[in-house]
């Protein structure tokens, strides 16, 4: 209680710059999960219990990497046990000869075999180690690039709202850590079976000398193995609680180089600011790597004086058997050589368990993103959708987001979206639109009610539920123009073609599909199609955001799925751009694509063959645009005349609107002149 009580005092306040920049502490409060503790909390005899564990766990992962090296590596490291047995055993046997009474020539005569046998021994294990090490190198990247892999396939697999929960998100962070601590697990894994051969042999070796001598080797090390691992749970608890911190600080570092920050930084005057916090979070954190360090120092030096003591008293023991003649001096060399021995493997074993437990932590937090994203992961299969889709309908939706405050975000909202038109959804920010989109795409599940896919299959009328649709049919249906199209960090063609990777990259579509969006600049480039778009690279482009927007309408046409989602697909476009893309996307819909459209410009709604208008949640306008504003009243009609207003021209006689800030730098805030 006492060593729990220092670590609490020791435990460092909120900084001004977490305050300050965040809202609060950013350290993981770990006291929710009872088994955080429970993993950590890693004892002798639980060390013992969880080895078999933990090897398993180690060569499982090396086995599916690479069996053969697998294989090599556990016969190199057998021998290389069996070698340095036999060597301990031609010691005692050398010792023995040569401390026996007779002339000096004739002894040294009857040690050589016993001499030879111990350069065979060293010769023998240098080669199993060399062995060991062939093999063992290249098996250690194959196994983090294995259990990478696996966690980036489970990361992107699982559902959007799994990536959006605070928690899930924590064990995708703390699971990162995983790979480099599963390819850590082979090295471990290979030095503790070393280690586990060289003490069986010091132990056996011992056990032949004198029973009552293993287990004075056993009270010789037990106090370091305390002591590491009490450090190793401290740190790890550490690990886990300070990630957010951790990340906060890296975030502070990137912004500071971050291109699209870049401009900011220097009109703003952003760099001293964000340099100063930096500066803050980073004390902060170096204060919490100083704390346990001096807990580590406590615990270290209260293990030595142990391990001194039973030092004493073992080598004490050795003495009084020679003294009381129970055991010959050559018995006694070869017996301090075995405790040597195998204090150091007992030692080396205690502390490369410890790694390796303290490395499981972290595969065990990417298995448990394994087991938790199978859960969460997107369903695979699942019904066909009709083979004629006439619409998309939604009945009784209502959604929350997991965790957050103030209920659904939609309330029993019921709008159809039909295939082959132009459907506008209309409203302010908050009212709902991209989240009634993702449950469209299917991004989404409704809490409450249905979204449909209704038409016809062999003549007959269908209606397919989505949350019993293949998932990835209904994906395939769509593609997105986001108000802020994703800027992948690769040439000019694959951010277009990126959108269809089912197919290899081909030229004419990528041409295609850049003419319909008005990609004109891409012969202004330094290498065309193969020009770089990220600056964080040698040779990268940069784009403008309205070029971007325009990359992400033609990847968008790209794809060429059936229904189109365009979120303020012009924010970034001048005024002819804007008006090519509306003509473009009404083009698309009398071919018989389905355009959906999320706008806050009213003007653009016109393009639309139908207008829905959530407003806090709920649906409570749909029509086509004209029907809408002949409504006297309608919240469309309002936003409509709202916006207008802005463009009419002023009444006679009513002064224009000035400058507020001309006002203030006249002295005259009220404006009266």
């Amino acid at each position: 209680m006492r060593w729990r009580r220092r670590e609490a005092a020791d435990e460092p306040v909120v900084s001004d710059s977490e305050r300050t920049l965040f809202g609060g502490r950013l350290v993981y409060d770990t006291s929710w999960a009872a088994h955080e503790e429970a993993r950590c909390a890693l004892g002798l005899r639980t060390m013992v219990a969880t080895l078999p564990r933990l090897l398993g766990t180690a060569v499982g992962l090396s086995w599916r990497a690479d069996r053969r090296a697998t294989v090599s590596v556990a016969a190199a490291e057998l021998g290389r046990g069996a070698a340095q047995a036999a060597g301990l055993l031609a010691v005692n046997a050398l010792l023995t000869v040569l401390l026996a009474g007779g002339d000096l020539p004739g002894r040294l005569r009857q040690a050589l075999p016993a001499l030879l046998a111990v350069a065979g021994a060293a010769a023998a294990g240098a080669l199993c180690s060399a062995a060991s090490t062939r093999f063992g190198g290249p098996l250690q990247p194959k196994v983090e690039r294995l259990a990478r892999e696996t966690y980036l396939e489970r990361a992107y697999g699982v559902e959007l709202a799994a990536m959006e929960d605070e928690e899930f998100h924590r064990l995708l962070e703390s699971a990162r850590h995983g790979a480099s601590s599963a390819r850590r697990m082979t090295d471990g894994c290979v030095a503790i079976v070393s280690a586990l051969l060289s003490l069986t042999a010091a132990a056996g070796v011992l056990a032949v000398l004198h029973p009552v001598l293993l287990p004075a080797l056993v009270l010789m090390v037990l106090p370091g193995a305390w002591a590491t691992l009490v450090i190793a749970r401290r740190r790890h608890r550490s690990f886990h609680r300070w990630i957010q911190h951790t990340r906060a600080s890296l975030l502070l570092s990137s912004l500071l180089t971050d291109t699209d920050a870049a401009a900011e930084v220097r009109v703003h005057g952003v760099g001293p600011f964000v340099l100063e916090h930096f500066r803050g979070m980073s004390a902060a954190g170096e204060e919490e790597q100083a704390r346990p360090a001096r807990l580590a120092a406590r615990t270290e030096l209260a293990a030595s004086a142990l391990t001194g003591l039973a030092a004493l008293g073992g080598y004490a023991l050795l003495g009084a058997l020679l003294w009381s003649g129970a055991m010959a001096p050559a018995t006694a060399g070869a017996a301090v050589v075995a405790i040597r021995t195998g204090s150091g493997a007992l030692e080396g074993l205690v502390r490369r368990i410890n790694h390796l437990h303290e490395e499981s932590l972290h595969v065990a937090d990417l298995n448990r993103l394994l087991h938790e994203s199978a859960e969460r992961r997107i369903p695979a299969g699942g019904a066909p959708l009709p083979a004629e889709v006439r619409e998309i309908r939604l009945e009784d939706v209502t959604f929350a987001y997991p965790g957050a405050d103030g209920g659904p975000v939609l309330r029993d909202v019921g709008p159809t979206v039909p295939l082959g038109r132009v459907v506008a959804l209309v409203g302010e920010n908050g009212s709902g639109k991209s989240t009634l989109v993702k449950l469209v795409c299917g991004l989404y599940a409704p809490q409450k009610g249905r979204v449909l896919w209704v038409g016809e299959d062999g003549g007959a009328q269908v209606s397919v539920d989505a949350a019993e649709a293949d998932r990835q049919e209904v994906f395939a249906r769509f593609a997105i123009v986001a108000q802020d199209p994703c800027r992948w960090p690769m040439t000019a063609r694959v951010n277009i073609a990126v959108s269809d990777t089912s197919r290899p990259i081909c030229d004419r579509r990528v041409a295609e599909s850049a003419d319909h969006a008005g990609v004109d600049f891409v012969g202004g480039l330094p290498r065309g199609w193969d020009t770089l778009l990220s600056r964080t690279f040698r040779g990268g482009h940069q784009l403008s955001g309205g070029q971007w927007q325009r990359l992400g309408i033609a990847r968008a046409r790209y794809r060429d799925g059936d229904v189109m989602i365009v979120d303020e697909p012009t924010a970034a476009l001048d005024a002819k751009a804007e008006e090519r893309v509306f003509r473009q996307l009404r083009r698309l819909a009398d071919d018989g694509r389905t355009i959906v459209l999320i706008t806050h410009r009213m003007a653009s709604v016109r393009h639309a063959d139908l207008v829905h208008v959530l407003h806090e949640g709920r649906l409570v306008e749909s029509g086509t645009p004209a029907e809408l504003l002949a409504a006297p009243g309608g919240r469309f009609r309002e936003l409509y005349e709202t916006q207008a207003a802005a463009f009419a021209p002023p009444r006679t006689g009513v002064p224009a609107p000035r400058d507020p800030g001309r006002r203030e730098r006249n002295g005259d805030p009220d404006g009266a002149g």
